[in-house]
């Protein structure tokens, strides 16, 4: 019997250090998707301000009365469609949010089969809140509405 396989164990007879082994494995993982968030939404912040940049100097092109070359439409319709790919940004906010939620709550039912309740009431605060499997149902982005809860 291995003590590193939590199987092994029913939840009240699991060691203590396999116990905060996992716990520290989960909240270091949830660390990491809190890390990943700030990337993509420094990364959305730069994809948006790229947008808005080029959509006003093609929005200046046309307001001096210069003639659209159907080369220059074709940009102008690229550079539109890309606003469909920052719907990415809001769907990967939720799922990170979702699964950071249920990594979390991992965390807190071994700490607390582990440990037991640490509160002086006998009742450990924890979010126990029901999650839906999956918060985002799209799969891809393409062009068209995205549900957002």
């Amino acid at each position: 019997m291995s003590y590193d396989d939590p199987v092994d164990y029913p939840p009240s007879e699991m060691p203590l250090l396999l116990a905060a082994s996992l716990q520290d494995h989960l909240m270091t993982a949830s660390n990491d998707l809190e890390r990943l968030q700030r990337l993509l939404d420094d990364a959305c912040v730069v994809l948006m301000d790229g947008f808005h940049g080029t959509a006003a100097q093609l929005g200046d092109i046309i307001d001096y009365g210069y003639e659209i070359s159907p080369d220059l439409q074709i940009v102008r319709q690229g550079l539109y469609r890309t606003v469909t790919a920052l719907q990415f940004q809001d769907m990967a906010t939720q799922l990170i949010e979702h699964t950071n939620k249920r990594l979390r709550n991992c965390a807190d039912q071994i700490a607390r089969e582990a440990l037991g309740d640490d509160d002086p009431d006998g009742a450990a605060v924890y979010d126990d809140t029901p999650m839906k499997p999956n918060p985002v149902t799209q799969d891809e982005v393409d062009s068209g509405s995205v549900e957002l809860f």
